[in-house]
């Protein structure tokens, strides 16, 4: 079995796809000779052609309202938005238009597509190229979420979102896209989405995380666990839909919940997750529910350290909650 990288994986899921579908079709800034910023489309152009693999404009409202046209028309398209922040110029054809096909025909038309964009910090891009954006997407109802952590993975989930007959938003974690490598299967790997995965089981408390953020958490739980402190680790995978079943199992079982993501705290999905075990958990409950998260500012240059919620962070999060 190979051993793969993220953007080897990335790159991987879309040639058989298009190798499988010829309806399959990548899109966006860079994506064609120049096989996109990261090169998760490197090579696709010289096999499949400049009709399935198109260089666009920079400009990302008319990319994705191209991809609308070609989902409609029947075609699969798979947009590449070069970095998540970019994604903002888009944010009235996602929201208004390709979040609400299904809805406003009454079902008799979708509008299928794979947004792929490398969100989040790691890489010292400053304010313009470290955002992440996923709560926006989680909020507006008709849009898939899908965050992987992992080669595998991502594989599977973009196989599997590829070809999901509804909008997907595929947020690949940049800060791990060369760091995180592991065991991918030749051919065929699905993963579904919806499914989140304990990673680590654990007693004492329940760390949640997605994306770049589930290898600090694990990073943590390992700390913790010399010093005796045994942390499961939930890797959501999906943010919408979510695995709620997932988390209330976990948080049952250790009484405890520790929620991770480098978004800003105000208003990021981890306070809907807080509310979710509040609800459902809360007699079971041995602390309040811990977020460890970005700050609430813009995201800094110099201090992209200090902003991360790195495994420091999280470490001390477990120990207090812990020992509350």
């Amino acid at each position: 079995m190979p051993t793969m990288n993220i953007i080897q994986a990335v790159n991987d899921a879309l040639r058989l796809e298009m190798r499988r579908d010829r309806d399959v079709v990548v899109l966006g800034e860079d994506v064609g000779k120049f096989g996109g910023v990261f090169r998760a489309s490197q090579g696709l152009q010289e096999e499949f052609g400049k009709d399935r693999v198109i260089d666009t404009p920079l400009a990302e409202s008319g990319v994705i309202g191209t991809a609308i046209g070609m989902a409609l028309y029947g075609l699969k398209p798979v947009p590449e938005i070069q970095f998540a922040d970019f994604i903002f110029p888009a944010m009235d054809q996602i929201l208004s238009e390709v979040a609400k096909y299904r809805y406003r025909s009454g079902g008799q038309y979708t509008c299928p597509m794979v947004i792929r964009t490398p969100y989040g910090g790691g890489i010292r891009g400053g304010h313009y190229h470290s955002q992440s954006p996923e709560a926006h997407f989680i909020h507006t109802a008709g849009l898939k979420v899908v965050v992987p952590s992992n080669p595998h993975d991502a594989k599977g989930l973009l196989t599997s979102a590829i070809r999901d007959p509804d909008p997907v938003l595929f947020f690949e974690p940049k800060r791990v896209y060369r760091a995180a490598k592991g065991e991918v299967p030749e051919g065929e790997v699905l993963v579904p989405i919806g499914k989140a995965k304990v990673t680590r089981e654990g007693r004492h408390v329940t760390l949640i995380a997605w994306g770049a953020m589930w290898h600090e958490a694990d990073q943590a739980a390992r700390e913790a666990a010399a010093l005796g402190i045994e942390a499961e680790v939930l890797d959501l995978r999906s943010l919408q839909p979510l695995d709620v079943d997932a988390i209330v199992a976990s948080v049952l079982k250790t009484g405890r919940a520790v929620v991770v993501h480098e978004a800003p705290r105000t208003c990021g999905f981890g306070a809907e997750i807080a509310a979710l075990i509040q609800e459902r958990c809360f007699l079971s409950l041995e602390a309040p529910v811990t977020r460890v998260t970005g700050f609430d500012t813009p995201f800094p240059y110099t201090l992209e350290s200090e902003y991360l919620p790195r495994a420091p962070r999280i470490l001390k999060a477990i120990r207090e909650v812990v020992a509350f």
